[in-house]
């Protein structure tokens, strides 16, 4: 198959899902027709494993890259990305989304239009609304609070986002791409645009996503940023053992000078003795283990084909015209 002569290649991953995915690759289909080329990826799917002809059904050219298992969500793409840097062509556009109707097909030409000047490498979605639960809005906004915090970089986008060739194979050879895809972008150092879209209903059914799972991929993106936020952590516990230091030198001033009453020296003393304990030991090790991660940093691309099953292609006298 001549994967170059569709300009727009779609990366998506799908997971027990066939509902959804199928009507995205229809929307996909009718507003792109043959000028798009789908990448999608069965997270090893049991219930519902994707295959060709659910592609061939929608009117798209494309493959089905079945997984041996499931590797979750962002390891997922991170192999379709692998997949397709083998044969992106400059003059092709490379995009990221979900599958269950959350990234809108629409948005794509707004999302390629920010990216064709030289100086922009990416463009990622930013929501300007979301179809969310509360608690899902207070969480978020609480992580994008802490992320910024511990890392020192703002983040406010995920997986919708458009990119160059030389985008896509600066990303796959990051070892941080399968831990989180929106983490990887913000450390590659690529040049970024950013694009306000809505977020749409999911297609159907609901999202496989529950609390803790939205937490731990939270946490995910710390850790693209490990050395960066042990760091971080460990000047705040050097701080604070200062602290705690002043705070002892003054309760022995205190009482000397016959401040403090009865029971209180010792009290305040024993406290402030065990804060400097921890904090100092804390502190020494994240400084630690911040030269282990430096150490172990090394730049590999992603082995997708590991854990590719098989692929399936769709075939051209299946797809109509």
């Amino acid at each position: 198959m001549n994967h170059a002569e569709q300009p727009l290649i779609v990366v998506t991953p799908v997971y027990e899902d066939i509902e959804a995915s199928s009507r995205l690759f229809k929307e996909l289909s009718t507003r792109f027709g043959d000028g798009i080329f789908v990448v999608a990826v069965d997270d090893g799917s049991v219930h519902q494993p994707l295959e060709a002809a659910h592609l061939e059904a929608a009117g798209v050219m494309g493959v089905v890259l079945k997984l041996r298992r499931n590797v979750g969500h962002q390891r997922a793409i991170a192999i379709g990305l692998g997949y397709a840097a083998e044969f992106v062509q400059p003059h092709q556009r490379v995009v990221v989304m979900d599958s269950d109707g959350e990234d809108l097909p629409a948005s794509i030409p707004s999302l390629l239009s920010k990216l064709e000047p030289d100086h922009i490498d990416v463009v990622v979605a930013q929501r300007r609304s979301r179809v969310e639960s509360f608690r899902f809005k207070a969480f978020y906004w609480v992580y994008k609070r802490l992320f910024g915090l511990l890392t020192g970089r703002p983040i406010s986008f995920g997986n919708f986002m458009a990119l160059k060739l030389q985008a896509v194979k600066r990303l796959v050879a990051m070892q941080e791409l399968p831990i989180h895809v929106a983490g990887t972008v913000l450390a590659s150092k690529l040049r970024t645009a950013v694009c306000a879209l809505d977020r749409g209903p999911r297609y159907a059914g609901k999202s496989k996503m529950n609390f803790v799972g939205l937490a731990l991929h939270g946490f995910k993106g710390l850790m693209v940023f490990a050395e960066d936020v042990l760091v971080r952590v460990g000047i705040a516990c050097a701080l604070i053992a200062s602290l705690s230091i002043l705070g002892a030198g003054a309760a022995v001033v205190l009482k000397v000078l016959g401040f403090s009453t009865p029971g209180w020296f010792s009290v305040a003393l024993g406290i402030l003795v065990l804060m400097f304990l921890q904090t100092g030991a804390l502190a020494l090790m994240t400084l630690m283990l911040t030269g282990v991660v430096r150490g172990g940093a090394v730049a590999t691309a992603i082995a997708y084909r590991d854990f590719i099953e098989h692929v399936a292609e769709t075939q051209p006298s299946s797809v109509p015209a």
